[in-house]
C-alpha cells in the first residue's frame, strides 16, 4: 500500500493513435470493412426478407415441397446454412487478407525491447 504500481508493459509506450494513422493499419481497416459491412447488410436483408415473408406471405411459405416440408421450413434452415457459410467465408478471408497485415503491425509494435520506464532500447531486435 502507498506504492503505486508502475506499468512495465511494453505496450504502455506505444502510441496507438500513431499506429492507427499508418498506411498498413488503414489498409487493414479498409479490407476488414470492405468485407464485414456488405456481408452484414446482405445477411440482414436476407433475414428480414425471411421474417417478412413468414409474416405477410403465409400462403407462399406454406407451399409443400416434399411431404410435410414447406418453403418456410427450407428458408428457415437456409438461415442456419448461410450463417455457417458466412462464418467460414470470413475465416478464410481473414486468414488470407487480414491476419498477415495484423501480424506485421503486431510485430512492429511488440518486436522492440523496452527498458523499465517504457523507453525503446536502440539497437535491440528480436
Amino acid at each position: 500500500m502507498g506504492h503505486e504500481a508502475q506499468e512495465t508493459d511494453a505496450t504502455a509506450a506505444v502510441d496507438f493513435k500513431e499506429v492507427q494513422s499508418t498506411p498498413r493499419f488503414q489498409e487493414l481497416r479498409k479490407r476488414h470493412r470492405s468485407f464485414v459491412f456488405p456481408m452484414a447488410i446482405a445477411f440482414l436483408l436476407w433475414y428480414f426478407a425471411y421474417v417478412l415473408l413468414a409474416d405477410y406471405a403465409v400462403e407462399f411459405m406454406s407451399i409443400k415441397v416434399w411431404g410435410n416440408i414447406n418453403v418456410g421450413l427450407i428458408m428457415g434452415l437456409a438461415q442456419f446454412v448461410t450463417t455457417f457459410a458466412i462464418t467460414g467465408w470470413y475465416v478464410s478471408y481473414s486468414n488470407r487478407k487480414l491476419d498477415p497485415i495484423a501480424a506485421e503491425i503486431r510485430h512492429e509494435i511488440e518486436g522492440h525491447e523496452f527498458d523499465k520506464h517504457g523507453n525503446q532500447i536502440s539497437g535491440v531486435q528480436k
